[in-house]
């Protein structure tokens, strides 16, 4: 595994630079192998939960395949302007290798709905000498046209494939932990490993958080930032609404929206009634798809939670 030891964040120090060091289901294995044996790389469209190694294949993919790429952010230059700038000053440039050249837009879930139809147009006029690879959470929020001009992979985890991913990326770990010379208790890792599985990032990112004091242990894990929703939850039984809002606008930042729903969703059966919990799930489908879409994430999340103080009966 290759390490680039100018990099602080262990999620760039150690990202697989080939196909073969990344961990994949055999399925999505064999097919970018296939990419790779053929010297060809499609229009491609990359779908999946985070963290799960989207960003990671595609890089790997250009670098492994000596293509040269740019790589652009939806949620940031996701505008006309930048298809009008970086990617035909880019696109229509001869490659330096020889072997043509990659756009990568990274969260294209994020593309306005004015860039996500002028794509298509650059993605036939450029075919000739550049491909395009799409990286997103959400592929209903990228439009049918874009889907058509793509190969559409999702990066699923069958079932049947679950405990050999997680340990290999147990393993991945261990050695990582070694090569920062952290200690660590087998047990704590693991099951940090199972807690967040798929996403590699997420479980990097905690190790290397609670990692600080050179030894992941019990107590380090204690503080790998889980959050908790029975204090909000009480909240929202006792109608509660100014420390609701308050504790939303503390935690949210910290600890994401995303896990937030996911956390109230794992143990509502704990504090609602049994009539309330579908009701309840309709509202955090709901507000998880709206997060993608709103303005201010905190203002979704208390509307959420007012919700469920008005129309739930807790236990």
């Amino acid at each position: 595994m290759d390490i680039k030891s100018d990099e602080f964040l262990w999620v760039e120090k150690y990202r697989p630079q080939t196909i073969q060091d990344a961990i994949l289901s055999k399925h999505l294995e064999n097919t970018f192998l296939q990419f790779v044996e053929n010297g060809e790389i499609p229009n491609l469209l990359l779908c999946g939960s985070a963290g799960v190694g989207k960003t990671t294949v595609a890089k790997a993919l250009c670098e492994q395949m000596g293509y040269d790429w740019i790589i652009l952010n939806g949620s940031s230059e996701g505008d006309i302007d930048t298809l009008r700038t970086k990617i035909v000053n880019f696109a229509s440039t001869v490659s330096f290798s020889g072997k043509g050249k990659v756009v990568i837009y990274d969260e294209a879930d994020y593309l306005t709905a004015v860039t996500q139809p002028a794509l298509r147009n650059f993605i036939e006029e450029f075919s000739k000498n550049c491909r395009f690879i799409f990286t997103c959470n959400y592929k209903n929020k990228i439009i049918p046209a874009l889907h058509s001009r793509c190969s559409v992979i999702e990066f699923t985890t069958p079932k049947e494939e679950k405990q050999r991913l997680a340990g290999s990326f147990f393993k991945r770990v261990q050695d990582i932990l070694t090569q920062e010379n952290i200690q660590f208790e087998n047990e704590i890792v693991a099951s940090m490993v199972s807690k967040f599985f798929p996403d590699f990032r997420r479980t990097l990112n905690e190790l290397q958080k609670i990692s600080i004091g050179g030894r992941i242990d019990a107590e380090a894990a204690g503080n790998s930032g889980d959050v908790e929703v029975k204090t909000v939850i009480g909240y929202c039984k006792t109608k509660d609404f100014s420390s609701m809002r308050k504790w939303v606008a503390d935690t949210i930042h910290t600890s994401g929206a995303d896990d937030i729903y996911r956390k109230v969703y794992d143990t509502m059966s704990e504090h609602l009634q049994p009539a309330s919990v579908p009701a309840c799930v309709l509202k955090i489908a709901d507000y998880q798809y709206k997060n993608v879409h709103v303005a201010d994430q905190e203002v979704n999340m208390v509307a959420f939670f007012t919700e469920v103080m008005v129309d739930c009966e807790f236990a």
